[in-house]
């Protein structure tokens, strides 16, 4: 078995930032079992496979280390960028089939927009096993289809939260965005994924398709600037857009290499 592997930072100009994703372009798909294995050697958040069906069109998929997700932001952006990059795909825009439907990614000058849905959260109770774990009350709690998102005053308190990841674990759905208002940016969020096996997400873009419809009701506005703030850190731009959202980024090359197992 030889397969092409690449390993592209997303939503960030620069290597060692943003969120690494490893892609593998393949012919044809092997056995889940196969690319489940791959995702784990890789030890990524996400390693991105797709298959070409058509000019300009591709079916892509995305694995954990632990699991197939059905959404997965930063490395539909890392797979556009290889596309467009590596493989020297020359048109503006292509289109990925996925387990949330066709998903649109195109070239606007030196970033790469991705079109996702929207998945807006509904405002609920004080989750007091959610508050516990991160360590700090929220100012808001939300919950949408998959996960949480807890609102605070600030993006100081963002940054200083250290959660109790075992205890993150036991929340169902164990998806949780964190998020307040920005100091240079509109605002920040931080990500934290226990039932995926990823203690914190470094960039989530799949995350701003539920951050970015609050935001942009709160400030009055569809066009966002933001910032997750991990370790790593990434930068994003967000539109909404009726039903949709938008979320531009950057993404560069860190390794281009082969898979020979």
């Amino acid at each position: 078995m030889k397969l092409p592997l690449y390993w592209v930072d997303a939503f960030t100009a620069k290597v060692f930032a943003g969120n690494p994703a490893g892609v593998v372009p393949l012919a044809a798909w092997p056995e889940d079992a196969l690319m489940q294995r791959i995702a784990f050697e890789n030890g990524l958040s996400e390693t991105a496979f797709f298959v070409a069906t058509g000019p300009g069109r591709y079916h892509l998929r995305w694995f954990t280390p632990a699991v197939e997700v059905e959404l997965c932001g930063h490395a539909t952006l890392a797979a556009a960028f290889v596309i467009f990059n590596q493989l020297g795909f020359a048109g503006a825009e292509i289109t990925f089939d996925s387990r949330s439907g066709p998903l649109r990614v195109t070239r606007r000058g030196e970033r790469l927009e991705l079109d996702f849905p929207a998945q807006p959260a509904v405002a609920v109770a004080p989750n007091e096993a959610l508050a516990r774990a991160l360590g700090l009350s929220p100012l808001l709690t939300f919950r949408a289809a998959t996960r949480w998102m807890a609102v605070y005053n600030n993006a100081r308190e963002i940054a200083t939260i250290q959660p109790d990841h075992a205890l993150l674990a036991r929340i169902v759905p164990g998806r949780i965005s964190i998020t307040a208002p920005g100091d240079d940016c509109d605002f920040v969020s931080r990500m934290f994924i226990p039932d995926a096996g990823i203690p914190e997400d470094p960039v989530t873009g799949s995350a701003h398709c539920t951050l970015t419809p609050y935001w942009a009701e709160r400030l009055g506005k569809t066009k966002l600037h933001a910032r997750q703030v991990s370790a790593r850190g990434g930068e994003l731009w967000c539109e909404l857009v009726e039903d949709r959202v938008r979320i531009a980024g950057h993404a560069v090359l860190y390794l281009q290499g082969e898979i020979v197992g």
